[in-house]
């Protein structure tokens, strides 16, 4: 039997307005998690599922993501597709066309969201349905944030990608994930060259002519990262669900931090290069690259952003703590002290 060749698209191109200012310090696909950027994790479940290549859109910083990356990842080679408008989901993949021409199936991901994607399932439960294109959908997450989700029918298919109108009572709705897996051959008729969404553009029209756009569920953990917010819910949960089976400890410190004898963290995270002087207490908080925190803080539900300097004494609660730069201007529910950006973090809602 002939062997699957499958290739990948990891869209990355994003601007990220909504995670500001932390990406004006790295561009969100480059955000860390645990020790590793958001983009990498997501590359490396895609060389384990066996891809061929996978190529990445770029636009916002692509530099910086080019450089991180490099040419390949666990041994899967990366091609990269700098876009000087952005072109959307879709449109994405038309310059893409020779390098998508050998694969059997195409796997498309976004490459800011974080999930222990079950991709092995997804690619399984596709090849053997009928459907055109298979989307990974989640049964965990609240629709009602994301304009009420796509609603699925008895069968698994989709019958509707936006809001509850018309909904019967068998039908379910659930929250897409941003993966998904299809045959090249539906891209013909995609025009190339311009701005695109894949579900407006094609899997709304391929739905309404009767085509099949299949779905497979999942209750695994996903987070999209859209908000600094979101980005420390999603970290916590990423590494909480790692540190489970490790008996006593509610952190995780990498190895290239340094943290005083004596200081008090519950449920935190200190990446790389950051220091924690004596006498601080951490609770519930994100620590990025390079951060230091001052002797007797008190830092609660809040992200420390790359490269900030905590000064001694401060108390922080619920707050984005960034650096002043001159490409921004705080907003008005901002406060700057000592060239330091207090921006209040808002919980899902409110």
């Amino acid at each position: 039997m002939k062997e699957l060749r499958l290739r990948a698209v990891v869209l990355a191109a994003g601007q990220g307005n909504r995670l500001r200012p932390l990406t004006e310090f790295a561009p969100k696909p480059l955000l860390p998690v645990q020790g590793e950027s958001i983009a990498q994790r997501t590359l490396r479940q895609l060389a384990r599922l066996g891809c061929e290549a996978t190529a990445i859109n770029l636009h916002y910083r692509g530099d910086d993501i080019r450089q991180h990356l490099g040419d390949s990842v666990d041994g899967m080679p990366l091609t990269y597709s700098p876009e000087e408008q952005l072109l959307g989901t879709l449109g994405a993949l038309g310059p893409l066309e020779e390098f998508l021409r050998p694969a059997d199936l195409v796997l498309v991901v976004n490459g800011d969201s974080l999930c222990r994607w079950p991709l092995k399932r997804l690619v399984k439960k596709h090849r053997k349905s009928s459907a055109q294109a298979t989307l990974l959908v989640s049964r965990r997450v609240d629709p009602g944030p994301f304009g009420g989700g796509v609603r699925l029918n008895e069968d698994n298919h989709i019958v509707a990608f936006r809001g509850p109108a018309g909904a019967t009572e068998k039908d379910r709705h659930r929250v897409f994930m941003g993966a998904h897996v299809f045959s090249p051959e539906i891209l013909a008729e995609v025009k190339k060259g311009q701005p695109a969404d894949f579900v407006s553009v094609l899997y709304e029209p391929m739905v309404a002519r009767g085509g099949v756009v299949g779905a497979v569920e999942t209750k695994r953990a996903w987070h999209d990262l859209g908000t600094p917010q979101r980005y420390l819910e999603g970290v916590r949960d990423w590494v909480g669900r790692g540190l489970l089976f490790r008996v006593g400890s509610q952190n995780w410190v990498s190895e290239e931090a340094q943290v005083a004898t004596g200081v008090k963290l519950r449920r935190a995270i200190v990446e790389r290069d950051c220091r924690i002087n004596a006498g601080s207490q951490l609770q519930d908080t994100l620590l990025l690259p390079g951060a230091r925190v001052g002797e007797r803080c008190r830092v609660s539900g809040s992200i420390l952003g790359f490269g900030v300097v905590l000064p001694p004494g401060t108390s922080v609660e619920a707050r984005l703590v960034t650096t002043v730069r001159a490409s921004s201007s705080p907003r008005a529910e901002d406060s700057v002290v000592g060239g330091l950006v207090y921006s209040p973090l808002v919980p899902e809602g409110q």
